[in-house]
């Protein structure tokens, strides 16, 4: 009788033991999927997942930016659902209250967060290729390499000199682990998008190819930041282009030795063997010097028709110019602009 009721004890202790067990491991696994897991207060911050990521990356990258409150329940969480077998690339954003449900949901689904690829101020591929991998996981050698890849450029009907006309400056919403190859891809359409039936006839009209209208527009934008002087210019040269007279664009000559420091274009820096050289070849240099905005790109599709063929910077030096007809007139406004430069001490 007092074995039989040791069993009988026995086994209710260990049914409570298990009961135990299940309730405090029911508790565990409703802490662990539902109750907010994230440490971050006010503001969101990114994870980002490169494509040859594993699973221990993601959780140091965690562990560094000290994201989680309990990295050990998100662990075991992510384990459970395998999405440690199932790492996917991307730029997600992680916010105040998150869970381990819902953060893991979404790394495992994929629905990263993308960003704000924003293009302006450029000059040269250089630049192009570090601002875009300062944006997006394609790093800079990649997309420099393409720039300057004829192969891979002509699918685009491209080529190394003009490659950046796709790049016209704008905000764009892309992913973040945008390769080279779908940047292009992306872009092509934007550009597409830009060049509608409107500007094509208007490029048509002067005559001028896509790359040649955005071709004088980043020398346009480089002569000066007045916008009202945009359309004159723009004007100007299209004259000169019209009777065969040499461009004779001092930013093409700046382009050329890539020194953007030099404020005299002197005789000896015209002597630069270039294709970009606009004193020493006549025409438009081979691409842009310079990323121009829309608004130039529309300057110059609505170029002002007037007889201007000289210009020179003003004697004010406040970045706008005197334009001229006669090679004469233009003479006696460069005597005014470079008197002052003299009396400035400015080389």
């Amino acid at each position: 009788m007092t074995m039989s009721k040791n069993k009988k004890s026995l086994s209710q202790k260990i049914l409570l033991a298990v009961a135990l067990t299940t309730g405090l491991f029911f508790i565990f696994a409703i802490y662990a999927i539902l109750f907010p897991n994230t440490s971050i207060q006010d503001e969101d911050t990114y994870l980002y997942i490169s494509d040859d990521d594993q699973f221990e990356d993601v959780l140091e990258q965690i562990k560094d930016k000290s994201l989680l409150i309990n990295d050990f329940t998100f662990k075991v969480l992510a384990k459970q659902i395998k999405y440690d077998q199932k790492i996917r690339p991307g730029r997600y954003k992680i916010t105040p209250g998150m869970s381990n449900f819902i953060l893991l949901r979404k790394l495992r689904g994929g629905k990263q967060d993308p960003v704000k690829l924003v293009i302006n101020n450029i000059r040269t591929k250089e630049q192009l290729a570090g601002r875009l991998s300062s944006m997006i996981m394609a790093d800079s050698l990649s997309i420099i390499n393409a720039l300057n890849d004829s192969v891979f450029l002509k699918q685009y009907d491209l080529n190394p000199y003009n490659a950046v006309i796709f790049f016209i400056p704008n905000t764009y919403e892309v992913f973040w682990d945008t390769d080279t190859k779908e940047l292009f891809d992306r872009m092509k359409k934007e550009f597409n998008a830009f060049w509608n039936e409107d500007r094509l006839t208007k490029a048509a009209a002067i005559p001028m190819t896509q790359t040649e209208v955005m071709t004088l527009a980043s020398i346009v934008e480089e002569e000066t930041n007045k916008k009202k002087e945009h359309p004159i210019i723009a004007g100007l040269y299209i004259n000169r282009l019209k009777i065969n007279m040499p461009l004779q664009a001092c930013p093409t000559i700046r382009f050329a030795l890539n020194d953007y420091t030099i404020n005299r274009v002197l005789i000896r820096h015209l002597q630069v063997k270039s294709p970009y050289n606009t004193y020493k070849n006549k025409g438009l240099p081979p691409g842009p010097i310079r990323l121009s905005s829309p608004t130039t790109i529309d300057a110059v599709l609505n170029y002002e028709k007037h007889d201007y063929l000289f210009m020179t910077a003003k004697e004010t030096l406040n970045g706008e110019h005197n334009f001229a007809v006669t090679y004469a007139e233009h003479s006696i406004n460069a005597k005014k602009y470079q008197q002052e430069l003299n009396r400035l001490g400015i080389k």
